[in-house]
């Protein structure tokens, strides 16, 4: 029985009752060492079993952190019999990382997503309960992957409770049970009943003291002490922390062990597997007895039964580190000769090198194997692991700096990234070959831009390409071009940095004939950025119909999925103004990252995708592709969905949502170096007062992100900057406006461009010079598709003609304007247009744009998937959810819309969308 506890045992008996309701449950237990959370799991263990639901149990190993999904592979193992039941890519993946298959590596959140089919799968017959205690110790795939999985549960009969000292990073957010310390009272109740002799009065006041609620120091304390010292007169030494204390307790209880005993239990706190037949035959190798475990297991230290199991993984850390590091070496030594190369040689590899005295080259060839198989199996954190230690190992200087530099790579690609640059510098101290030299270069500049310093990453990315100039023209322009994104993109041209940098990139080698896509818009990119942009027209239409004519399939086309030139290239078909080839690569980028399922890349293309549907006037279809990318937003915590879901309130005139989005974005932005996200908060501010008809505040917002020039975005911020400053009368910067889209309308004469040329030219005019501009500006992006802009024309068209007191003419536009507006769901704009249209004359009540707006964006998403004919399992799958959670926002949707079926939806919801 647990002493107290009474709150903490009901927090997980309610646990419980809601996994046997059919529900989802996520909880971490926190506390210091020896607190008690190892006790509570326990209780929670007893209690599944008496409700009969399934326990699966887990525990992360400090030695195993190592190696790849090694604590994942403990809670699947006695549910890997249902793996034939998962669809072929999650099973796929799942085999790969546990290393039961070849095959390409898998993503972990796919990994993820197997794991989480197979619990919900298991949780069908009987509900399960998954308990993972030192979740600090697990290994980081299989605490990422169990992260993903807990943020998941929703309606599977699924309990996943985490023990943790302080829980890392992939727990943030899940509710969390502290555990503190037993009250005094308690604590003298606990001490009494683990007493088997008299205790003096003032030790037991000592030691409820000294312990401070502690229930394994107030347990183990005492078995430590000689009967002299329990009965008076004995002092704890106040220096020590608690943990030691506790450990120095359990270091006391081994001393009287005989020496066969401490040696057995050293092998076995140095391979904390828990395999009892490797510690036996590294036991052999020592020549001890086949009885060296009993003292220990008398004791209640350790169990040697199907598993090794010691009383307390500070019991365990205790025996290890009280070793001296010879003998440390040596049991390593001893149980790397027991360990079958063939059947775990990642194991013994790393045994070999625990064990290695000095450098050696063997070895560290042997850690190089083990981190390809960790790599293929998906387990970039122990592929990192393995590479940083065969680099340690490596005798020859240049190897160990190109051994180095490798693991600093793969320390990148596990995010990793303040470890990934300290195995940098290391590495850029050689000596490397001119070649790995501008490759360390570049990964600094590669590092610094995951770290959002994109300014620092640009410049070292520059000198990256100019190192690469005389060794590889490949290397070098793409370097360029990675140098270009990060500067052009995200900073503007602060300091005149995108000119440098476009002109470093005009003089680098030339492009091999015939030219790739990545060289075309180099090149493309440079000039615009030099030259201007009528001048750089030519060569930016080649680089996108480069772009757009790639095989989706092709490998060229997977590599730039992962570079600057996807994400550029869609800012390239905003910059031209063409509304086609928006639509295209938007479309293309999304199917490509789904069919290669890049999680990253596929955020991105959601991104563009939404921007794409917001301006086309499909707001609705923008929430559905936002709500996707909030689900893979949640995981690779990247910043651009934000982005597109603050236009979309701007857009349909939510100022408390899109006002608590542009400070939240703002307030991002303050650690980060990069101003694209402010001039798209700008842009959202624009958009939001124009459509409230706060033109001061929309013109400062759009003048603010006009001046920021960055690239791409322009297009979008001149209308809203031309239409606020002609609203206040500041006919200067109107005028500078109007001529900006008249150059681009002139020198790329797409239809967008040329109807919002038009309109500027509308807006600044009067009689048949404006109604001729507002005319030709509605027919322009009627053609274009341009379907929220067609709308705010008809709008700005029918304001005009009832400031000319042409109220019937009025009337026809503002009616067109308010029924687009309002089909579309911009209700800022559609209130203005209800509002002029009122005092021309005419009444239009507010209307609701309809019934699937009382859906949520994630429900919407999914019965429109539904309605397309996508199962439960191919939902699931694409949105990273169990079936069974499919089927739960279902049901809702079906009550929501008043239907019973699937059959139901296609009348009940709008037509698919592109």
């Amino acid at each position: 029985m647990l002493t107290g506890r009474r709150v903490e045992r009901d927090v997980l008996e309610r646990l419980i009752e809601a996994v046997r309701g059919g529900q989802g449950r996520a909880l971490v237990v926190r506390g210091d060492a020896g607190v008690g959370k190892t006790a509570l799991l326990d209780y929670l263990a007893d209690q599944t079993s008496r409700a009969e639901c399934r326990l699966v149990r887990v525990a992360g190993v400090q030695s195993e952190m190592e190696l790849a999904f090694a604590g994942l592979y403990q809670l699947c193992a006695p549910l890997l019999d249902r793996a034939e039941q998962l669809p072929v890519p999650q099973r796929d993946a799942l085999r790969t990382a546990f290393g039961l298959v070849e095959g390409p590596p898998p993503d972990r959140f796919h990994i993820g997503l197997a794991v989480l089919s197979l619990l919900s799968a298991a949780g069908g017959d009987r509900p399960v309960v998954c308990l993972v205690d030192d979740e600090q110790w697990l290994d980081e795939g299989s605490a990422q992957v169990l992260g993903f999985i807990a943020r998941r549960l929703l309606a599977d009969p699924v309990g996943l409770v985490f023990g943790a000292r302080e829980p890392g990073a992939e727990l943030a957010g899940l509710p969390e049970l502290q555990i503190d310390g037993l009250a005094d009272d308690e604590a003298r109740a606990l001490l009494d009943s683990a007493l088997t002799g008299p205790l003096d009065g003032r030790v037991r006041d000592l030691l409820v003291a000294e312990a401070r609620g502690n229930p394994l120091a107030l347990l183990e304390l005492p078995r430590g002490m000689s009967p002299d010292e329990l009965a008076g007169g004995f002092g704890l030494p106040g220096a020590m922390p608690l943990a030691g204390r506790i450990e120095d307790s359990f270091l006391r209880q081994l001393a009287v062990m005989p020496i066969a005993t401490r040696q057995l239990m050293l092998l076995a706190a140095a391979d904390p597997s828990g395999d009892p037949s490797l510690v036996w035959r590294a036991a052999d190798l020592l020549d001890l007895p086949k009885d060296a475990g009993e003292p220990a297991v008398e004791a209640g230290l350790a169990e040697f039964g199907t598993h090794v199991r010691f009383r307390h993984p500070l019991l365990r850390s205790a025996i290890y580190r009280s070793a001296a590091q010879t003998e440390q070496r040596a049991v390593h030594a001893v149980l790397a000769e027991a360990t079958d190369v063939v059947v775990d040689p990642d194991r013994r590899a790393w045994h070999r090198a625990q064990a290695a005295v000095g450098l050696d080259e063997r070895i560290a060839v042997e850690l190089e194997a083990s981190a390809g198989r960790a790599q293929a199996r998906g387990g970039l954190a122990a592929a990192a692991a393995f590479r940083e230690r065969a680099a340690l190992l490596t005798p020859d200087p240049g190897r160990r700096a190109s051994r180095l530099l490798t693991a600093a790579r793969a320390k990148r690609d596990a995010e990793a990234f303040a470890a990934a640059a300290q195995l940098l510098d290391a590495a850029r101290a050689g000596p490397l070959t001119p070649l790995e030299t501008a490759g360390a270069e570049r990964l600094r500049g590669q590092i610094a831009g995951s770290l959002g310093q994109n300014r620092n990453a640009g410049q070292l990315l520059l000198g990256a390409a100019r190192l690469f100039e005389p060794l590889s023209a490949d290397l070098a322009r793409e370097t360029h071009l990675e140098a270009l994104w990060e500067i052009a993109m995200w900073t503007g041209d602060r300091e005149g940095l995108r000119r440098d940098a476009a002109l470093a990139a005009r003089a680098a080698p030339s492009a091999p004939e015939p030219s790739r896509a990545v060289d075309d818009l180099l090149d493309a990119l440079a000039l615009r950025f030099t030259e201007g942009f009528t001048a750089a027209v030519p060569a930016m239409s080649r680089a996108l119909d480069s772009l757009l004519a790639m095989d989706i399939g092709s490998e060229a086309a997977r590599h730039l999925l992962w570079s600057g030139a996807r994400p550029a290239g869609c800012l390239l078909t905003m910059e031209l103004s063409d509304m086609h080839a928006w639509q295209v690569l938007t479309a293309r980028n999304v199917q490509l990252a789904r069919d290669v399922g890049a999680l990253v890349p596929l955020e991105l293309g959601l991104h563009h995708r939404a921007l794409f549907h917001i301006h086309q006037g499909e707001l609705d279809t923008a929430a559905r592709l936002l709500a996707e990318n909030d689900l893979i937003r949640m995981m690779t915590g990247r910043l651009m969905g934000a982005v597109t879901g603050m236009l979309l309130a701007a857009w349909r005139g939510d100022e408390t949502r899109a006002g608590e989005l542009i400070q939240a974005l703002t307030h991002e932005v303050s650690t980060r170096d990069t101003e694209v996200l402010v001039a798209y908060a700008m842009l959202a501010g624009a958009v939001l007062n124009n459509g409230l008809g706060r033109y001061e505040l929309a013109r400062d917002c759009a003048r603010q992100a006009f001046e920021l020039d960055v690239f791409g975005s322009e297009p979008l911020v001149v209308p809203e900057l031309l239409e606020a400053a002609s609203r206040t009368g500041d006919l200067g910067l109107a005028g500078v406006a109007v001529e900006w889209l008249s150059e681009r309308a002139s020198s790329a004469p797409t239809d967008w461009a040329v109807g919002m040329a038009a309109r500027g030219r509308a807006l600044l005019s009067e009689g048949d010079a404006a109604e001729a501009g507002y005319r030709e500006s509605i027919e322009c992006l009627v053609r274009a598709g341009f379907g929220a802009q067609v709308a705010r024309a008809h709008l700005l068209y029918g304001e005009w003609l009832r400031r000319q007191n042409r109220r019937s003419d009025a009337r026809v536009q503002l009616r067109t304007a308010y029924e687009k507006l309002t089909a579309m769901g911009a209700e800022g704009f559609a209130e203005r247009a209800r509002q002029e249209l009122s005092a021309a004359g005419e009444t239009a009540r507010k209307r609701s744009v309809g019934t699937v707006t009382t859906l949520t964006a994630q429900e919407a998403l999914i019965a429109q998937l539904a309605r397309d004919g996508h199962t439960n399992l191919e939902i699931a799958g694409r949105l990273f959810l169990s079936a069974r959670t499919v089927q739960y926002h279902l049901r809702k949707v079906f009550t929501k819309l008043g239907i019973n079926s699937r059959r139901e939806l296609r009348a009940a919801l709008p037509p698919a969308v592109g």
